[in-house]
């Protein structure tokens, strides 16, 4: 029973990267991930296509909304890695850890590049 469907960037090197870590790892097949810029994103129509681009979003099991790391933070909950992001929930890092997330959301193509030496993939593969 999928418990968290996120729809991310599959233009970003490191946002394919780690949700093909993410489904790797869910052996109970809770996480769906839909790239925003496949076909199968018109199935979303309440997600706002332009928004999800600037921001990690995703929805639970009961269609509630996710934003940002708390939809990394779930994610990892989900399989049993949770701890590694708990703590930039904590009340007193939560609001620097969401600024720093917008700033390499808005900048993830170019970090792609300087980490994976890839800024961009379409169709699933990733080219300089």
């Amino acid at each position: 029973m999928t418990k968290l469907t996120i729809f991310y960037d599959g233009t970003c090197p490191l946002c394919v990267k780690e949700m093909t870590a993410l489904i790797k790892r869910d052996k109970a097949a809770h996480i769906k991930t839909v790239d925003i810029h496949s076909d199968e994103f018109v199935n979303y129509p309440n997600i706002d296509p332009n928004q999800a681009n600037l921001i990690l979003h995703a929805l639970d099991e009961q269609g509630g909304l996710l934003l940002g790391l708390d939809v990394t933070h779930r994610a990892w909950q989900l399989v049993g890695m949770g701890w590694l992001y708990a703590p930039l929930r904590w009340p007193l890092i939560k609001p620097i850890a969401d600024q720093v997330y917008l700033l390499f959301a808005k900048n993830r193509y170019r970090i792609s590049y300087l980490l994976t030496g890839k800024s961009r993939c379409e169709n699933g593969v990733c080219r300089r």
